[in-house]
C-alpha cells in the first residue's frame, strides 16, 4: 500500500469564513499531487483574497486526488491543507489564480515541483525519499501480482479451451471428417493449450516459487501433456508449499492431491489413486463429490473395471444423486455377466441390474438412456423408471 507524506509549510493566522452566494460566479477546479507524485487522496483546497489570513471556499480533495468548486469572479491564492494540518498552517498555495464568471480555471497543487521541494526541511526530504523508495517497492510488487493473475485467468481460459478441444475440433473440420482427423485435430488443439499454460506458468513460478496456486496449475498442463514425472513433484511441491500456510486454501489442497490421484489412477497405481482423491476430499468437503465423481471417471477411462465400481460406489456415498456414477459401476460390473444357455439372454448380476434401473430412475433422458435400456431389455429386465424409448 502506499503510504502519503505528512507536509505542512508557513504558519498562517486565518478565520473559518462560511461562502455566501454572490453573482458573478465562476468555477476552479484541479488536480492535487503529493511529494510522491501520486494523488494526494484527502485535504481541502481553499481560497484567499488577503494573502492566507482568511481562507473560504472549502473544497474537499477526492480519493483520487481531484477537487472543484465555485466562487465569486476574482484574483485568489489557493491554498491546499491536509486533514492533519495543525491550525495556522498550510501545506502548499498558489498565488494569483484569477477566476471568472461563467468559466471553469484549471489550476492543479503538484507538491512534487522544484520549488516546494526546495523548501522542505531536511527531515522531511530524508522522509520523501523513504516513502518513495518503498512506494516504488510496493508499484513493483503490485505490478508483479498483477501479470501473474492476469497469467492465471490466461491459464485458466486455455484449460477451458483444451477441455472443449473435441468440439472445436468438429466444428473446425465439420461434421463428414474421418475421426481420425478428428482426434488429430483434438490432440494438437490440446498440446498448443497446455504448452501455453506450461509455459506461463514455468516462468511465474520462477516469479512466485512460494505461490501454490502458481505450481497447481502447472501441474494441470503437465497432464494434459502427459508430463506425469513432473507432474507429480509439480502437485507435491504444491501441497507442500499449501499445507505450510496458516491459512491454508481448501480448494488449492484439494486440487493437487486430486491431480495427483488423477495421475496414479492414468499409471494403474489404484492404492496410490484412492489415497490421492480421499485426500482431496478430506481437505476440500465440500468439493468431494466433484473429486471422488472425477476418480470413478479415470478409472472408466481407463478400463479399470474393478476400480471404477469401487470409486463410483465410494462417490455414490458422497453424492446418491449423480446419475452418470450408475452408469460407470454398471459398466464395470456388466464385465461379469453370463450368458443363459437355454434362452440366450445375458444374465446380469443383481447389482448391475440396480445400477443400470437407478441411472434411468435419475436420467431416464439421459445421453447412456437407451443404452442401458437397451441392455436391460437383452437381459430380460422389466425397465421401473420413466424412461420412454425413442420413436423409430
Amino acid at each position: 500500500m502506499k503510504r502519503t507524506i505528512s507536509l505542512w509549510l508557513g504558519l498562517l493566522a486565518f478565520a473559518l469564513m462560511p461562502a455566501l452566494a454572490q453573482p458573478n460566479m465562476g468555477k476552479i477546479h484541479g488536480h492535487v499531487v503529493n511529494p510522491t507524485e501520486a494523488p494526494q487522496g484527502s485535504g481541502t483546497v481553499s481560497l484567499s483574497t488577503d494573502g492566507g489570513n482568511t481562507l473560504k471556499f472549502y473544497f474537499p480533495v477526492s480519493a483520487n486526488g481531484e477537487y472543484a468548486g465555485s466562487a465569486p469572479a476574482g484574483n485568489y491564492m489557493v491554498v491546499y491543507r491536509d486533514a492533519d494540518t495543525p491550525p495556522g498552517k498550510i501545506v502548499d498555495s498558489f498565488k494569483g489564480v484569477k477566476i471568472v464568471a461563467g468559466e471553469d480555471t484549471l489550476q492543479d497543487i503538484d507538491m512534487s515541483r522544484k520549488e516546494f521541494l526546495d523548501k522542505m526541511t531536511p527531515d522531511q526530504r530524508k522522509q520523501l525519499e523513504e516513502l518513495k523508495k518503498n512506494n516504488a517497492a510496493a508499484t513493483k510488487a503490485n505490478q508483479v501480482v498483477n501479470n501473474l493473475n492476469a497469467d492465471l485467468r490466461t491459464s485458466n481460459q486455455d484449460i477451458h479451451d483444451a477441455g472443449a478441444a473435441r468440439a472445436t475440433a468438429i466444428q473446425t473440420l465439420g461434421a463428414t471428417a474421418s475421426r481420425a482427423d478428428i482426434d488429430a485435430k483434438e490432440a494438437e488443439i490440446k498440446t498448443a493449450k497446455y504448452t501455453d499454460v506450461e509455459t506461463l506458468m514455468l516462468k511465474d513460478t520462477q516469479l512466485r516459487p512460494n505461490e501454490a496456486l502458481m505450481w497447481t496449475t502447472l501441474g494441470r498442463a503437465q497432464i494434459g501433456l502427459k508430463k506425469y514425472d513432473d507432474a507429480i513433484a509439480t502437485y507435491k511441491k504444491a501441497i507442500e508449499l499449501e499445507s505450510a500456510n496458516k491459512k491454508q486454501r481448501p480448494d488449492v489442497l484439494g486440487t493437487s492431491n486430486a491431480g495427483l490421484g488423477e495421475i496414479y489412477a492414468r499409471q494403474g497405481k489404484v492404492p496410490d489413486a484412492n489415497q490421492a482423491y480421499d485426500a482431496a476430499a478430506a481437505a476440500d468437503p465440500t468439493r468431494a463429490p466433484f473429486y471422488l465423481l472425477n476418480e470413478a471417471v479415470i478409472f472408466f477411462q481407463q478400463n479399470n473395471t474393478a476400480a471404477q465400481v469401487a470409486a463410483a460406489d465410494k462417490a455414490i456415498k458422497a453424492d446418491p444423486n449423480q446419475a452418470l456414477l450408475y452408469y460407470i459401476k454398471g459398466q464395470g460390473l456388466i464385465q461379469n455377466a453370463t450368458i443363459d444357455p437355454k434362452t440366450q439372454r445375458i444374465v446380469l448380476p443383481d447389482d448391475c441390474t440396480a445400477a443400470y434401473q437407478k441411472y434411468l430412475d435419475l436420467a431416464p433422458t439421459g445421453p447412456y438412456a437407451n443404452e442401458v435400456a437397451g441392455i436391460l431389455s437383452q437381459a430380460g429386465q422389466k425397465i421401473t423408471s420413466a424412461y420412454k424409448a425413442p420413436k423409430k
